[in-house]
């Protein structure tokens, strides 16, 4: 007699982003395992899985938030206790994977972070990893597992499509971000400029947007990034956008970090619109006005599906989704 073991697919979360587990695994239509994630007096995390995953395909979901380490080894635990559990088949899901802006050495004696946490995630016992919208591409390689690079590109351009009208200037607000603003404007067919910028040598959180390459006066311009941090890159674009004649400036990424002072620069920045994804939790304190979150859960559910059905990951995205 031969038996056909059924596949199985089990989807969990930690503690860090449990609003957007609960949407991924309603749009999935499965419902989240019990993880049981406790801390003993010390501050040392515990997980013991509720039911059995012997066999199963196991998701393991986290967004690496603030604060990033304890987000990351909540998730290193997890996936540790799947593996022992005798799990099938372990998948790290990283909506905002941590440390990405360390993916190479700008000076002496810096640590590779991202090839760092790469390394640790592999010898947890990951089998594949999903993240959205990395940094950089290059950190895809520093997996020895498969990788599947999502992006929000979809959700936020269907946004720009639906609220911004025809006259569109897609802005990228340094030079590492043309690939991505050059696609983002071939999707909703607008022009593209882009912001020439410079750091203060020495400083980390202060940008000097120097001069503007495109023609911007009179236009709409959306500013699109990775993500969003102190928004001194962004926030310095838009007010050289607004002196070279802009008629309206938006603020688009997929990562909304919004660290201080991110908050108060946004609110007054020549920006009417902020527009990030759910990647990353908001906090009540840090929303205000200007600033409209959209869902990214459809597009990490129907990558799950795609990874779990042994289907094309990219055919979700047109191929859109290679950095």
């Amino acid at each position: 007699m031969e038996l056909v073991p059924k596949r199985r697919l089990a989807l969990f979360s930690g503690r860090s982003h449990p609003q957007l587990a609960t949407e991924i695994g309603a749009a999935l239509g499965v419902q989240l395992g019990e993880a049981n994630l406790r801390e003993f007096a010390n501050g040392e995390v515990h997980c013991r899985f509720g039911g059995s995953i012997r066999g199963s395909d196991v998701y393991i979901l986290q967004t690496h938030c603030r604060p990033v380490n304890d987000s990351v080894m909540e998730q290193l635990i997890m996936i540790d206790a799947a593996k022992r559990a005798s799990a099938e088949r372990i998948t790290a899901v990283c909506p905002y994977y941590g440390y990405s802006r360390q993916d190479r050495k700008s000076s002496g004696r810096e640590p590779i972070t991202a090839k760092l946490l790469a390394d640790i995630f592999s010898a947890a016992g990951v089998d594949r990893v999903v993240s959205v919208d990395l940094h950089s591409g290059q950190i895809q390689g520093f997996f020895d597992v498969p990788f599947d690079h999502l992006t929000a590109l979809p959700v936020l351009a269907d946004y720009v499509e639906e609220h911004a009208g025809s006259d569109v200037v897609i802005v990228a607000p340094d030079a590492g971000r043309v690939k991505v603003a050059e696609r983002f404007g071939q999707r909703i067919g607008a022009r593209l400029a882009l912001v020439h910028k410079r750091r203060p040598a020495g400083s980390a959180n202060q940008v000097e947007a120097l001069r503007v390459v495109g023609d911007v006066a009179g236009r709409r311009c959306v500013l699109i990034d990775d993500m969003i941090d102190t928004a001194g890159t962004i926030c310095a674009a838009a007010e050289l956008l607004h002196a070279q004649g802009a008629s309206d400036v938006w603020a688009m990424a997929t990562h909304g970090i919004l660290s201080d002072p991110a908050t108060d620069r946004l609110k007054n920045a020549p920006l009417s619109r902020v527009v990030i994804a759910n990647t990353l939790p908001i906090p009540q304190e840090r929303r205000f006005d200007k600033l409209e979150v959209l869902s990214v859960a459809q597009i990490i559910a129907d990558a799950i599906g795609a990874v779990f059905e042994d289907t094309s990951v990219s055919e979700i995205f047109d191929g859109h989704n290679l950095a």
